[in-house]
């Protein structure tokens, strides 16, 4: 019997698919969504959710947690700062599954994993770059502008050699 054992096989071993999830959950955080399958989708929600609810409190032992599952710092900071004021008013369901029909080729079902709640803003204490604009005239005016270097005097030594 298969009671009270929760997730999914998906016909590998268990190394291997805490890894594929471990990478999918870092994919899912960096990038707020993702294309999979409907069964690995599902199980993906269990993980994502898990590690939301551990960012929303916050607190060092939280951050050792969500570090040993996720291994990209930068994507844990982002989610550390993001989670308590994206997710402060829901208790849960921080994920949305949306189905997209079957895969050509295995007809497998694809599902698209998306974060919920409202995106926080970019930062906009950086200032944007410029675009670098061609002039025209192209070389003729970089000639122009080119500066002449002098020609290097000569120096007399004690010795009376010209350096």
């Amino acid at each position: 019997m298969r009671h009270r054992k929760s997730g999914v096989k998906l016909n590998m071993t268990s190394s291997h698919r805490d890894a594929m999830f471990r990478n999918m959950a870092t994919s899912l955080f960096k990038y707020g969504r993702i294309k999979t399958t409907d069964v690995r989708a599902r199980e993906l929600r269990r993980w994502a959710d898990h590690l939301i609810t551990l960012a929303k409190r916050g607190d060092l032992h939280a951050l050792r947690q969500v570090l040993s599952v996720l291994r990209e710092k930068d994507v844990v900071h982002k989610l550390f700062k993001e989670a308590g004021q994206r997710y402060a008013d829901s208790n849960s369901g921080y994920t949305r599954l949306t189905k997209l029909g079957p895969r050509k080729g295995d007809a497998a079902d694809l599902s698209l994993v998306e974060l919920t709640g409202q995106p926080m803003a970019v930062d906009e204490t950086k200032p944007a770059k410029e675009k670098k604009t061609k002039k025209a005239g192209g070389k003729k005016e970089v000639k122009d502008k080119m500066v002449k270097k002098a020609p290097k005097e000569k120096i007399e030594t004690p010795s009376g050699d010209a350096e």
